[in-house]
């Protein structure tokens, strides 16, 4: 029995989806499970990259297949992308599955699970759906066109259908959860199995040992971190706000790290005259618990609307390595509920830059708060959301998947 992975990005590449999903692969494999990954050659952050087309990394087999390679900068350029994967990416899960075989799809190109679902029964495989994320909700409440008008009932109906065929569908959240059961998918096949971060390689470090701190001027600074994508789906004006409202004291600054579709406006403001705003690019995992320790406080944000479609991973990081975390968003949302019960950090709603300064203030203020909530963040990280018990659910998950094929398999013999 194989497990097959189906996700547009793949280590080397560092986004995400594809961090997560290394993550679990390879330790699936280590486990003495036979792992693969179809996947593309592109990575997230450098389309022109050319991976090769098949490896084994750490124990799991890549297979890797030909896509365009438009990148995410234009709306078609990415729906030709898409596109493209969603038929190699067949292809080559059509040659590689088997009956027996369990096949994980993630929701990296959007609909992925449709045609793996299609796939999975011709070939006698189990279907497991992993979301990320709730396509095409989520296109609808950022208003992109293709999701529009009767579109997105056929979208949505399409999407539902692939997630009753599967054995499994698990979502990150309770609130995720309850989207789905509210169109009427069956709660026993849904599991919830938050995102991680890996403890034993996130820490804290301390600013004296902390070398990119020293090479990014940050020694002596009190910094607000904002770390991995700049999407849509995040409020970034209350941030920038509170930074103009903050450039006064010129022991702050704000940096930011990594990409998105919101980069630009963020470079305009880093680009301002007397700006507090330092910005890098995303950096080599290698080098992510000095990342994420470089800050005294992290900023992490998402719009109301979204919540129970998506939930921002970088928290885990941050808990991770013990800094409080400044949501800004709903209170009552998946990250927000958290903080607020574990006294972690801060949450203040979108558009109420004065009680961010004020938050990001007290925090200045306080050092012996920063380090209790840092402790409390931890704390929380390592009983919810550290690597091994998301290993360990998801192996419970898919043994249970091949126990309950194999009953099946028996019952069918004996009828």
């Amino acid at each position: 029995m194989k497990i097959i992975f189906v996700n547009r990005f793949y280590a080397p590449d560092h986004s995400a989806t594809s961090q997560m999903l290394t993550d679990l692969a390879v330790a699936l494999a280590a486990g003495g499970l036979d792992v693969h990954v179809v996947t593309s050659r592109l990575r997230y952050d450098d389309p022109a990259a050319a991976l090769p087309p098949s490896e084994v990394i750490d124990g799991v087999a890549v297979h890797r297949v030909r896509t365009t390679r438009f990148g995410r900068g234009k709306l078609l350029g990415r729906a030709f992308d898409y596109m493209s994967f969603y038929f190699t990416a067949s292809g080559a899960l059509c040659r590689l599955t088997r009956t027996g075989d369990i096949v994980v799809a993630k929701t990296d190109p959007p609909l992925i699970s449709v045609p793996v679902g299609w796939i999975a029964r011709v070939r006698g495989a189990r279907q497991v759906n992993w979301l990320q994320d709730l396509f095409p909700e989520v296109a609808l409440e950022l208003g992109v066109d293709v999701a529009k008008g009767s579109w997105s009932g056929l979208l949505a109906w399409l999407r539902d259908r692939s997630l009753e065929s599967a054995s499994r569908n698990v979502v990150l959240s309770r609130a995720m959860r309850d989207r789905l059961t509210a169109r009427h998918i069956e709660p026993a096949s849904i599991a919830v199995i938050p995102n991680w971060a890996d403890g034993g390689v996130l820490h804290p470090i301390g600013a004296n040992a902390n070398a990119l701190s020293a090479e990014w001027g940050l020694r002596g600074k009190f910094v607000v971190g904002y770390s991995g994508n700049m999407g849509r789906a995040h409020e970034f004006q209350t941030i920038l706000d509170a930074a103009v409202a903050l450039r006064a004291r010129p022991e702050v600054v704000f940096v930011f790290i990594g990409g998105g579709a919101q980069e630009t406006s963020i470079a305009v403001a880093a680009g301002a005259a007397h700006s507090n705003i330092l910005r890098k690019p995303y950096q080599p995992r290698a080098v992510l618990a000095e990342c994420l320790s470089a800050a005294d406080v992290h900023l992490v944000s998402l719009r109301p609307r979204l919540e129970g479609l998506i939930v921002p991973s970088k928290f885990y990081g941050i808990a991770a390595v013990a800094r409080p975390t400044i949501f800004i968003g709903d209170p009552d949302g998946e990250i927000g509920e958290v903080i607020r019960s574990a006294e972690c950090g801060f949450v203040v709603r979108e558009g109420d830059v004065a009680g961010l300064v004020s938050a990001i203030e007290t925090l200045i203020r306080d050092a012996d708060l920063r380090a209790k909530m840092g402790r409390n963040a931890r704390r929380v990280f390592e009983e919810r959301y550290d690597k091994a018990i998301a290993v360990d659910t998801w192996r419970r998950l898919l043994s249970d998947v091949a126990r309950e094929a194999g009953q099946r398999e028996r019952d069918a013999k004996s009828a």
